[in-house]
């Protein structure tokens, strides 16, 4: 039952490799019969031999990696170099937090929900650095009960 020979002979019709050729288990006579390409060729037409489909890498996470670059360059701590503060500049930092809470403090001393000595007090903890947003702020005046009632 060794049909090497055929599969040999298939592969080299069909333009493939050996592991590629595929003969049909129920017509195996009929290929041990077959010694010609001519023979091999009838097969071939009769879908007793057939190629098998190549089996191929899937592109499947290369390209759902392509798509997460594609979104933004790769920031990660990994790609970074250099310090922090090369990235962002500090005094910009400190503006972006500085203005808010000194804004914060001066809409509350104007409604008069705290005393102007309590904001001042607040203005300097605030330049000191002791706060790092506005949230910190409200939460340190709440435990503090700072707070007109």
């Amino acid at each position: 039952m060794n049909i090497n020979a055929q599969k040999r002979l298939a592969a080299e019709v069909l333009k493939c490799g050996v592991h590629r050729v595929y003969v049909h288990p129920d017509a195996m006579e009929d290929v041990l019969m077959a010694i010609t390409r001519e023979d091999i060729r009838n097969l071939i037409k009769n879908k007793i031999i057939t190629k098998r489909y190549k089996k191929g890498v899937s592109r499947g996470r290369a390209n759902e990696q392509l798509k997460k670059k594609q979104k933004g360059r790769a920031r990660g701590y990994g790609s970074r170099k250099g310090l922090k503060s090369a990235r962002s500049d500090p005094k910009r930092n400190w503006i972006n937090k500085i203005r808010p809470l000194r804004r914060e403090l001066k809409k509350l001393r104007s409604t008069e929900r705290i005393e102007v000595s309590v904001y001042r007090e607040l203005y300097l903890k605030a330049k000191g650095g002791a706060f790092n947003s506005v949230a910190t702020l409200h939460r340190y005046i709440d435990e503090h009960k700072l707070m007109r009632s």
